[in-house]
Parts: structure tokens; sequence; C-alpha cells
């Protein structure tokens, strides 16, 4: 997208715009964790910009994770007008060594031989380790790569054996038990749905009210069509994003973009499959083609990284926000910064002001422009929602429109809508309290509100109207534009556009 930005770089003032009074459209992913998920704390990340909380599956048991869930909705009890969406996110395959036979830690020296044998019941030394791939000969090739312990230990294959490999090691390292291993390059022949993500969906996401999955190494469009049916018809309202982490899952991009709700750009992993240099390539398709699709996308892994430690970011930490938010992402994540960090809070008003200051870098006018040009060229002419959509941002540019108003069933307007990157602010009203918690939680520059009913427009889009005078955003005489569907209450059936003036 940046080609279309036109930086508002032009004078001194682009150094501090004035933000304050403005609404953040970028949202705010926190993982929760021990720093963090006591209602107190919980509390704090909302008041800070919290759009989304993300329930990380590889840590803790259902136990753990409901009693915060249960904190996380009492705190919001307590702030009746913030829609936080609820985020499962999938332990998903792993590849890992086994135990050691000092049940401690080895030393594998740079240029020693080392074994990797698919016999998990072996107790490793520094010559031959375990590890819980079985299909491990059949993926590697000779002179390919193996990434231990998050690519602190870095083995060259030498030798395939019939129930492991020879590996030679690149660099002297200390190695714990049981560390993640990646094969770069390598097609994992592993489900993408575990056993215990499964469970996870059926008997936490389903039963406590999620509202997205963010799917661990999808790999083809197919793992997203797998997971709709663990979901069933009780999960048909989840949306699922689909974690790109693997080369596999980079070259069927188009294809899983296809099938999914969302993308959450991975970088952690990706970066162990692809050349750490090439990331920064990857996150900018993979944000490019979303924003074409008009499927909201996050980018996450390390972005405040440093803040788990200490109380002010680097430097390179908020260019790589504000970067992320100029290649047009809808939302950007914090992991171990809220979940385990010193400071947490901090961390998220860092990146809510870091936000802030990329948008006013913004030229939203061109920006519709060239998104529009380059949706009609690369998908065709457009269906009748999306029309009336991108119409409804053009209004409103063309009018000076203080603000957008959309009437949703399943949000899906709104999404429309938002694709078009109005530089006005998107409130949205729905009758499904879901609908309000995805919108808000992931949908750039929205804010919803719940309402009893559908029925009755001309009543809803008069409490719109006073709901932008709450917020700051519309005075007398302002104008507003509204876009809804002809037959109230119908989802699907978006097909009008009203120009409203404040009152």
């Amino acid at each position: 997208m940046s080609a279309a930005l036109s930086l508002n770089l032009q004078n001194a003032d682009c150094i501090k715009a004035n933000v304050e009074g403005v609404q953040r459209k970028t949202k705010i992913f926190c993982t929760l964790g021990p720093a963090c998920w006591s209602e107190e704390g919980l509390l704090e990340l909302i008041d800070a910009g919290m759009n989304v909380a993300r329930f990380n599956f590889s840590h803790g048991d259902h136990v753990s994770h409901l009693s915060c869930l249960n904190r996380l909705r009492a705190a919001l009890a307590k702030r009746p007008n913030k829609n936080v969406a609820i985020m499962l996110d999938t332990k998903g395959p792993e590849i890992r060594t086994g135990f050691l036979a000092n049940k401690d830690k080895v030393t594998i020296q740079k240029d020693s031989l080392i074994e990797l044998t698919t016999d998990y019941e072996f107790l490793g030394d520094e010559t031959k380790i375990a590890c819980s791939y079985p299909q491990l000969p059949e993926s590697v090739k000779v002179g390919g790569s193996v990434l231990v312990a998050d690519g602190s230990l870095v083995l060259t294959v030498t030798e395939i054996k019939d129930n492991g490999i020879v590996c030679r090691a690149n660099n002297t390292a200390v190695l714990g038990e049981r560390k993640n291993m990646n094969l770069p390059g390598c097609k994992v022949l592993l489900p993408t749905l575990t056993e215990k993500d499964e469970d996870d969906l059926i008997n936490f996401g389903l039963v406590h009210g999620i509202d997205y999955i963010a799917a661990s190494f999808v790999r083809t469009g197919q793992d997203v069509d797998n997971i709709r049916k663990v979901l069933g018809p009780r999960g048909r309202g989840i949306k699922i994003i689909s974690k790109i982490e693997s080369h596999e899952g980079m070259e069927n991009f188009d294809d899983i973009l296809a099938k999914t709700d969302g993308i959450m750009v991975a970088r952690g992993d990706l970066g162990m499959e692809i050349p750490p240099e090439t990331v920064f390539l990857a996150q900018g398709m993979m944000i490019r083609k979303a924003n074409l699709a008009g499927k909201p996308v996050v980018t996450a892994t390390q972005m405040l990284e440093s803040m788990i430690k200490a109380p002010r970011p680097t430097r390179a930490e908020c260019t790589d926000v504000a970067n992320a938010v100029l290649d047009g992402t809808d939302a950007v994540m914090l992991s171990g910064e809220s979940a385990n960090g010193d400071y947490p809070t901090q961390a998220v008003e860092v990146m809510s002001a870091t936000c802030l200051q990329a948008e006013t870098a913004i030229h939203y006018n061109d920006v519709y422009q060239s998104l529009r040009n380059a949706v009609l060229e690369v998908n065709g002419p457009m269906q009748t929602a999306e029309a009336v959509a991108s119409s409804a941002v053009k209004t409103a540019i063309d009018i000076n429109a203080k603000m957008l108003v959309v009437l949703t069933e399943t949000g899906n307007t709104a999404r429309l809508v938002a694709k078009y990157r109005p530089e006005m602010p998107v409130l949205v009203l729905t009758a499904l309290e879901q609908t309000a918690r995805q919108t808000e939680g992931f949908v750039k520059g929205v804010v919803s509100r719940c309402v009893g009913s559908m029925i009755g427009t001309d009543s809803i889009l008069y409490r719109a109207t006073e709901t932008g005078k709450e917020l700051g955003w519309l005075k007398t005489g302002d104008a507003v534009v509204a876009v809804h569907g002809i037959q109230e209450a119908k989802a699907g059936s978006t097909n009008l556009l009203k120009v409203l003036f404040v009152e």
C-alpha cells in the first residue's frame, strides 16, 4: 500500500501531530498471561486500548483459561461501552526434541555430529537426541537445515537413516529438554489441527463463546475447511484467523486467503522457515493481498519485545509498529510484552500512541482511490454490497462527512466499508453482541454498539447521531453517511446509502 500513501512528510509538523481526541483506527491484540490476568490488570489493558484478548493455548489448561476469561468478562462488565473480542490461539502441530539422560542440559559443540532419532523414548546426550516427528527422515534432504530452540542451534543434514538423521552442528549451543524444532523449506507431514486443538475448540471455544480462532501453522485452504468442519453449525459465528508460519503457507497464501476470515502475519516461526531478511517482503505481500480481499490482517511477534523488561521501547520497535500500520495492517499484536512482561499496560499505551502517529501520516483519500482501482483491476466488477460500501466511503469523502454509520447483522458490511479505509470513524450498529465484539475488535476504524433490534431504521440512525455526539465526533450541522439494507434485520441485504445531517 505504501506506493499510494502520499505520506504527510512535507514539513516538521509531521514529527508529532496533535492526536488528542482522535480515534485510533488500528486495533491492538493483547496476549493474556500472569502479568495482566488479574481483574485489575485486565481493566488497565481495556482502558489502555486492548481490542482483542488473545488466549494462548500453547500454555495452560481449560481451568486456568476459563478463570481468566471470567475475570475478563467481569472487567468488561465495568466498561459497558467497550467491545473486546476473545481469541483462542491454537497450539497447532509442533516438533520437539526429547528428554535427556542427565535431565538437565547438554552442550553441542560446533562441527560435531549429532543424530536425531525418531525413537522418542530415547534419552539423549551430546551425540544423539530424540525427535517427536516420526516422518523426519522423509521430510528432510541432505544439505538441508534443522533449527533447534528458536534457532539457537543450527544443524546441517549430512545423512538420512531409516529412523533418524545425522547432522553437523553449525555452532556451539547449550540445549535443554523438549526444545522446539523447525525444518525450513520442508513439507511437514503433520495435521494443522491436533487432537488437543480439536478438544480446545469443541470443549472450550464453542462452550465459552469465543469470537475468533487463530489457527496455527495453516498451510493450505483445506486446513481452513477442516477447522470449519470441526466448529460445525454451533461455531458458524466464530471467525477464523489463519496464521501464516511456514514456506508452504506462503506458497498457498492465495488459496488460504480466499477461505479464511482473517490473516495473522506470524513473524516468529515464519522467520525460522524463510530467511529473516525476507520477512518484511512476506509481511508486505500478505498485508497488501489481504487489503485487496477486504480480509483483516494482524501483524505479530516481537513488536515491542524489549518492553518485557524495559519501560520504554527501542526506536527500532516503534518504527516497526509504525511501518506495519503504513503497510496497511488492520491490527498489531503484543505477545510476551503483555502476557509476562514487567510493563503490560505501558506496552499497550506505547503501541496505541505509535499507531495513532502513523495514522496521521496517511492521505486516506489517495489510499481510497488506489485501493478501488486495484480491486477493480484484480477482481473485476464488484458485487452489490461492496459497490454500495465503496460508494459510501467516496460520498463521505466528497461531502466531508464526519462519520459513517453501518447497520449490520453479520459484520460483513462493516468490513467492506473499512476495506476502503475511510478517514472518518465508522460506527457499527448491530443486534448481535458477537458481531459488535468482532467488528470493534478487528475491523479497522470501527466502534460498535449493540441495539436491541434492527427494526426501525430511522430511530436507529437517530441514536447513531446521538452516539456520535457523545463520542465527540459530531456537532450540529455535520454530515453523516449511513449504509444499511432495504429489508430491515435481514442479513446480506445491504443496498441503501443515506446522507444525514446532525440536528
